[in-house]
């Protein structure tokens, strides 16, 4: 209503802005909120005429400017008024017209800020010297504003701003100093030198605990120190403040040279002397003992710094405390009272560090000797959360192969470790096996490197977890493992083993329960068909153009390597050959089966893959024909009689397969039913020709529903009404008045 002139002349003339003050101060924040709003809507819509040219949000000119006037002072010197803390009752009075001013200075042209500056700087300078920690927020967000802004032509508002600042990062509470130096480190500001006193007093707890010089040669820095460090001889005050402390250290590590107080290597060097001391180290660190005993053995601080200390792996001239946080981390790794999210920390911490750090000479055998005692350690842990962080480090290390090497010797040692953990009684501990192993044999896949008997035994073990295992965090692993195989295999001749475990994963993975691993396995057959028909006309290997928010996506993006397989396909017995291999290796079923699936990321996915192959082999084999005839060459498949073929089977309209097609005849004494896949069917085989049932299932029709989200097909209108008029019927009586309403729940 306020955005139009006449309902804002009405709301002026009829006097209502006593009432809106009166609510600007009302016990629910609901109402007081939206009172701060359209307070601060009415005076920004009635900005002088002269800053319509340089303001952002333009007013509109009105008739009565005089009125307009008169409400822009009253509203200016109500706020300076709600300024005055003159009691506690005043206190929420003050902290809504901060909320208002805050908004006012955010969004305000240059007349109406200086105008609003003016008149209530010194009240602002008022509060802030009163140090009241109810308000720091709000004054803080308050100057941040106004510093923010446009500089002002007048000099002296300018200064005044830079005054308030100053006075809030030198002055008040600790906790209330730290919020201040953190608000203004967020915000992004290019000042030099109030970034270097948010940097001072962040640094400061740190420099008190451990005793080290980060704050340089300030005399403000000293003044704060004294009452900085009563604070910190509280446990909870101190560890709340050094985690503060800690959050922003990052950041002031990236700040230029000259604003930064001390170089970053000191400031990585205070985190480790943090971790130290809260690992009951305090022999090297000669800062303040008694707030230092408040860190002994406190998690929330361990895990805040171990957070740091990765990030600082990147800090300028870090790199040469690597053996230092190399020898840290171990003691962290080896000690019985570290908590298992402490220990994850840490491993994720080495990792980084590792990482970072291309040249590892600093790292003796001392410290190799301890890291793999400390791994084979903690992979038998009775914590599972500490195995699965150690069976996690284990795959990360070994994906950077010369590091892995240098700090763990030859794979045979991590690949035994992975080996046990695959018999590990908890699930999330199994899956993270797996993915280690994929990681550890990648390199040799890469290669071509033939399979060795430990290889064939753990693809025997995979084929167990896969069709035994209960939990699906298992089963997934083992799809993506075969997945991560396959897509580095060069060609499928130095990939034998490989190649003749394709049909039994395939098959066992399409009649899992969990439709993640039915995915998975839909991504597997994908790979194998992009790798057979590679070099077919036509073919394209893209991802389906219709995404869907339920699709599982895989961590890596795969990318085959087909410049030793690819080929140009010349014949129609190439092509016959192509497709009969898709059919032996049970990718066709796979995708029929994926099609009529009850989970429809699965069915989507099937159905995509099928239209591509549709696309892609059927027009080369038959040209533009409809039907086959009988001397085409074709190639046909055994259609199972139960399962998820019976409503393939209605799709085609093959009611009953005719005799002469039935693939097997059974002895009539032998109760024994033919089995495919490992599943003993049910009912007799049929032969369809594949080309044909990719042209009869209607896929173009299948994706267009697939592609729909469950909404379009059970919130429609039409479907709403239907429910309507159901409830209405059963809940009508017999002998009730026509025309009688029937309250129906309609939600």
């Amino acid at each position: 209503m306020l955005q139009h002139s006449k309902a804002l002349g009405f709301f002026v003339q009829a006097d209502l802005i006593e009432p809106l003050l009166h609510l600007h101060t009302d016990t629910s924040l609901f109402v007081a909120s939206a009172a701060n709003h359209m307070l601060a809507h009415i005076l920004l819509f009635c900005q002088s005429e002269n800053s319509q040219n340089n303001s952002k949000h333009l007013t509109v000119p009105v008739e009565t400017k005089q009125n307009y006037s008169t409400v822009t002072v009253k509203l200016c010197e109500y706020l300076k008024k709600s300024l005055v803390l003159d009691g506690t009752s005043a206190l929420f009075q003050s902290h809504q017209a901060l909320k208002v001013l805050a908004l006012l200075l955010s969004r305000a042209g240059p007349d109406l800020r200086d105008r609003l500056l003016l008149t209530v700087s010194d009240s602002l300078e008022e509060l802030v010297t009163t140090n009241c920690s109810q308000l720091t927020r709000s004054l803080m967000d308050v100057v941040q504003a106004a510093h923010s802004s446009s500089k002002s032509e007048h000099h002296a508002l300018n200064q005044r701003v830079d005054r308030l600042l100053s006075i809030m990062l030198n002055t008040g509470k600790p906790a209330d100093l730290s919020y201040t130096a953190a608000a203004f480190l967020r915000s992004g500001h290019d000042d030099c030198v109030h970034k270097a006193q948010a940097a001072r007093v962040l640094l400061l707890p740190l420099d008190i605990i451990t005793g080290l010089s980060l704050l340089g040669q300030n005399s403000t820095a000293d003044k704060l120190r004294l009452p900085m460090m009563e604070y910190l001889k509280s446990k909870s005050s101190c560890i709340s403040m050094i985690c503060a402390s800690l959050a922003n250290t990052p950041q002031i590590t990236l700040m230029d040279p000259d604003c930064l107080p001390c170089p970053p290597v000191l400031i990585v060097s205070a985190v480790l002397s943090l971790l130290r001391l809260c690992n009951g180290d305090g022999s090297s660190s000669s800062g303040c003992a008694e707030a230092g005993r408040n860190l002994i053995g406190s998690g929330k601080v361990q895990k805040c710094a171990l957070d740091v200390l990765s990030v600082l792996s990147n800090s300028s001239g870090g790199k040469v405390l690597l053996a230092e946080v190399f020898t840290l981390l171990m003691q962290y790794l080896n000690s019985p009272a570290s908590e298992p999210t402490v220990l994850q920390k840490s491993y994720r911490t080495l990792m980084k560090w590792i990482s970072a750090c291309a040249d590892l000479s600093s790292i003796t055998d001392q410290l190799r000797k301890d890291l793999i005692q400390v791994v084979g350690k903690r992979v038998c842990d009775v914590r599972w959360e500490v195995r699965d962080s150690t069976v996690e480090f284990l795959g990360h290390l070994a994906g950077l192969c010369d590091t892995s090497e240098v700090l763990l010797g030859d794979r045979c040692f991590t690949v035994s470790l992975l080996k046990e953990a695959l018999q590990d009684p908890e699930s999330y501990v199994r899956a993270s096996s797996i993915s280690a192993l994929a990681q550890t044999l990648a390199p040799s896949w890469q290669q071509g490197a033939a399979p060795t008997q430990e290889q064939v035994e753990l693809v025997s073990r995979l084929h167990e977890i896969l069709s035994q295992d209960t939990e699906g965090f298992s089963r997934r692993a083992v799809l993506q493992y075969f997945i991560t195989w396959f897509s580095l295999c060069p060609s499928p001749t130095s990939c034998s083993l490989l190649m003749q475990s394709m049909h039994a994963v395939l098959s066992q993975g399409s009649a899992d329960l969990d439709w993640e691993v039915k995915v998975h396995t839909l991504e597997l057959a994908e790979l194998l068909m992009d790798r057979v028909i590679s070099g077919l006309r036509g073919y394209s290997n893209e991802p389906g153009a219709h995404p869907h928010p339920y699709a599982v996506t895989s961590n890596k993006v795969f990318k085959l390597q087909l410049h030793s397989e690819a080929h140009t396909w010349d014949g129609e017995s190439d092509l016959v050959g192509v497709l009969s291999t898709l059919v032996d290796q049970g990718v066709f079923l796979v995708l029929l089966g994926g099609l009529v699936d009850c989970d429809r990321p699965v069915g989507l996915k099937a159905c995509q893959l099928l239209m591509r192959l549709r696309d892609s082999v059927c027009p080369l084999l038959l040209g533009d024909q409809r039907v086959s005839a009988p001397d085409e060459p074709g190639v046909s498949c055994e259609l199972p009689g139960c399962g998820w073929a019976q409503e393939v089977r209605k799709i085609l309209g093959i009611e009953d397969a005719d005799p002469a097609q039935k693939s097997d005849v059974v002895d009539p004494g032998d109760d024994r039913k033919p089995e495919q896949g490992g599943v003993r069917d049910e009912g007799c085989m049929v032969r369809v020709s594949v080309c044909e049932v990719l042209r009869s299932l209607g896929l173009d029709a299948r994706l267009s529903v697939l592609t729909q989200s469950s909404d379009h097909v059970h919130n429609s209108p039409m479907s709403l009404l239907q429910d309507i008029l159901t409830a209405g019927s059963r809940n009508t009586q017999l002998n009730s008045e026509p025309g009688l309403e029937v309250i129906v729940d309609c939600y």
